[in-house]
């Protein structure tokens, strides 16, 4: 006897119209479960981000200095390991693939988990359109079989990598944790020969500006440090992400914390490494303008090139899984009705076809543009508006449900995401310091999806989806007490 209903219930609820859809809607829409422990958890935080440290971050030398994008990258990783830790306690008590918007959506309603996925996606839609390009300008200097950078290599790599997700989770997160391990090589084959030509007078050869505390470790003062917090961020960017893992997890209340605090403290001692090491070979001036950085810190010779090809390993292996990353953002968003539903379904490998295919569709147009330093500021901006609502989701959830079951509490306590939530404040102020243009228009993007919610979707939301299903619950539990 078929189990469907043959009348979809409507019903109305936190100023939104939600239905009861049919078992065969979840049924198409559905993730192949217990795909990863917190090993290969761990090594997608690693494979989100590892592309950070081969370029991008360098970039903040030419705003803060050494020294600026020092105190900026040290106040940014306090942001994101209380971030990280705050995140580890949601996932483990709501272990589902929309991460922070279905840790939203239960603190903030509707309106702040739309808001928050929304954030997200837009992060994940636009960073692999930044590392695009950095990929196209990596294929270009390795002059591979006379390919050139260009429209061509984008193309190529969106098409290869969404047809390698689409073979199924648990092939794409071992073959991310294969090329991350090979970008950890590289890491530590420049750290070797990196370290013999560390100076500490490069570290300061910036001349210092007029700016007010302006110094040869701040050479455009006080103000530079702010302006260095967007690429600081990229030494973290996306690892945010594990929990978007959550239902494709073995026992995710368990590994999804353990494996995003792991894959936390990895970044934080690459991100060193050649924070250090790089400035430290040929000088922070130099760097603050290369668009590959470890290699041409490292110079002439077999040790450069042998980076020089491992480089495009890691940022081969950020652009895949943030892929992983925005389908599942997307994926979650769409079967609850927040997006068009058609974006969620599955095929047979139980990969979502629609939500790999279309953001990625938009990334490559985004990358033909080629600016992939606005492309970097337009996703830091929704990177850190994600971790402002975020960060008051956890402390909404502390404070209104404090006996919600959590296998995994964060240490402080609201403290520690409070710590957060000013950083991560000042971190989208930031972006506009940076560039205004870029900054501006990601705003317009996300305010034309809040305008597309208020008018349409907040109409045809699906209340049998595991995340709204998640707050129906804690507000019937809020009725009885």
């Amino acid at each position: 006897m078929s189990t469907e209903r043959q009348a979809p219930q409507q019903i109305h609820h936190d100023g939104v119209d939600a239905t009861i859809e049919s078992d065969d809607y979840l049924a198409k829409r559905t993730l192949r479960s217990g795909s990863a422990g917190w090993v290969l958890l761990a090594g997608l935080g690693v494979s989100y981000v590892i592309s950070g440290d081969y370029a991008g971050w360098n970039n903040g030398l030419a705003q803060g200095g050494w020294g600026g994008l020092a105190i900026a990258a040290v106040i940014i990783a306090g942001m994101y390991l209380a971030m990280v830790l705050g995140m580890a306690e949601m996932s483990s008590a709501l272990p589902a693939a929309g991460g922070g918007y279905t840790f939203a959506r239960r603190a903030m309603g509707p309106w702040g988990g739309y808001a928050t996925g929304i954030a997200i996606l837009i992060e994940y839609s636009i960073a692999p359109a930044a590392i695009a390009t950095f990929i196209g300008a990596y294929v270009d200097s390795l002059n591979l079989f006379g390919i050139t950078d260009g429209w061509w290599v984008y193309l190529f790599v969106y098409a290869l990598f969404i047809g390698i997700h689409l073979t199924g989770a648990g092939e794409a997160l071992k073959a991310m944790f294969l090329i991350t391990a090979i970008a950890l090589v590289g890491l530590v084959i420049f750290a070797v020969f990196a370290i013999g030509k560390f100076d500490a007078h490069n570290l300061t050869d910036i001349a210092a500006s007029d700016a007010v505390g302006a110094s040869s470790w701040l050479p455009h003062g006080y103000l530079g440090i702010w302006a260095a917090v967007p690429f600081a961020i990229w030494f973290f960017l996306a690892i945010e992400g594990v929990p978007l893992a959550a239902e494709e997890a073995r026992e995710p209340e368990k590994n999804v914390p353990r494996g995003i605090i792991v894959a936390m403290c990895v970044l934080v001692v690459t991100g060193a490494t050649v924070f250090f090491l790089a400035p430290g070979a040929v000088g922070a001036q130099a760097m603050s303008e290369s668009g590959n950085p470890l290699v041409e810190a490292l110079g002439d010779g077999t040790a450069s090139k042998l980076v020089n090809y491992i480089g495009l390993a890691g940022l081969v292996a950020s652009f895949f899984s943030i892929m992983y990353a925005y389908s599942r953002q997307t994926f979650a968003l769409s079967r609850a009705g927040y997006l068009p539903k058609s974006l969620s379904v599955t095929n047979a490998r139980k990969a979502p076809v629609l939500a790999l295919i279309v953001p990625g569709v938009i990334g490559f147009a985004l990358s033909l543009t080629g600016k992939g330093a606005m492309l970097l500021n337009m996703a830091v901006f929704g990177a850190a508006l994600s971790y402002v609502l975020m960060m008051i989701s956890h402390i909404v959830l502390r404070r209104r449900e404090p006996d919600m079951p959590r296998p995994y509490r964060t240490p402080g306590g609201i403290v520690t995401t409070s710590f957060a939530l000013v950083i991560a404040c000042a971190a989208v102020v930031a972006t506009f310091l940076v560039d205004p243009t870029a900054a501006g228009l990601t705003l317009a993007a996300f305010a034309a999806f809040l305008v597309y919610f208020g008018v349409y979707s907040r109409h045809h939301l699906v209340a049998n989806s595991p995340d709204e299903e998640f707050a129906a619950l804690a507000d019937a539990e809020r009725d009885l007490q």
